[in-house]
């Protein structure tokens, strides 16, 4: 029997335990304050493979969040996730815009947001299952 594949969008919820400099590919060198951040991602293909890889430690640094993961200061606390369209993204990152410091350009070269990436003092991502 062939397992189901998870399509949809996450959530990576993010602690930073200090201030960090950090080289971010084309983006270059971003400041980022200590804090909790959160990362609107999709996988039509799969979440838990996309998540996976966002995890893991040997990984070629391609996406803006593989910089920001690949410091040892920067640990995912939570994922969430949703079954959904693409677009639910985006729909995602203008609702976390409103409350919280976005990152200018960050995990957004496809579309048009601000960011997809966030310095987070609330959320409320009701309708997300925790993975």
């Amino acid at each position: 029997m062939k397992q189901s594949i998870l399509k949809g969008v996450y959530v990576l919820l993010i602690e930073l335990s200090r201030d960090e400099r950090m080289h971010v590919g084309s983006l270059g060198e971003i400041s980022f304050k200590k804090g909790t951040y959160a990362y609107v991602g999709s996988a039509q293909k799969g979440i838990i493979q996309r998540v996976s890889r966002h995890l893991s430690a040997n990984k070629k640094l391609f996406w803006h969040i593989d910089y920001f993961l690949n410091s040892p200061n920067a640990k995912v606390k939570k994922v969430l996730y949703k079954e959904a369209g693409k677009s639910e993204e985006c729909n995602l990152a203008r609702k976390l815009l409103k409350e919280n410091q976005p990152v200018s350009r960050f995990g957004c070269s496809d579309c048009k947001c601000e960011s997809h990436f966030f310095r987070i003092n609330h959320f409320n991502l009701s309708g997300m299952k925790e993975l």
